[in-house]
């Protein structure tokens, strides 16, 4: 039992010195957010270089890890679904992969995107 407690208060000693030691690794300058994007589409997000950095990527080849496109450049290539009615419904495509339903208010005769998925509707115009 006293082995123990001396092992147990060895290993807090030893987390205590690992947790005080700060990680000093420099980013990568080369690295950028998502192919076809190169800056940060929210203020409260990290750029790529600054986000990857300490010891969880210190020994990661970052060339090799996967770097998909941004869905936000992707959801914008979609072409605005023009409706004929005032109010539209949106559920993301429906089933377990989409959101919840949603109604979009489509009065104000400009393409409005859905807060969810970011596909955009606008209502014809009628002459």
């Amino acid at each position: 039992m006293y082995r123990l407690r001396l092992l147990g208060s060895s290993l807090s000693r030893r987390s205590k010195q690992y947790a005080a030691r700060t990680y000093t690794s420099a980013p990568a300058k080369d690295l950028i957010q998502a192919p076809g994007r190169e800056a940060v589409w929210s203020e409260h997000q990290a750029k790529r270089a600054d986000a990857m950095v300490g010891p969880r990527f210190e020994q990661t080849r970052m060339e090799a890890q996967p770097n998909p496109p941004a869905a936000i450049e992707m959801i914008h290539k979609v072409p605005i679904t023009v409706v004929e009615t005032r109010r539209v419904c949106c559920d993301g495509g429906g089933g377990a992969l989409g959101h919840p339903k949603v109604y979009i208010n489509l009065d104000q005769g400009i393409p409005i995107a859905c807060g969810y998925c970011g596909l955009k509707y606008q209502m014809s115009t009628h002459h």
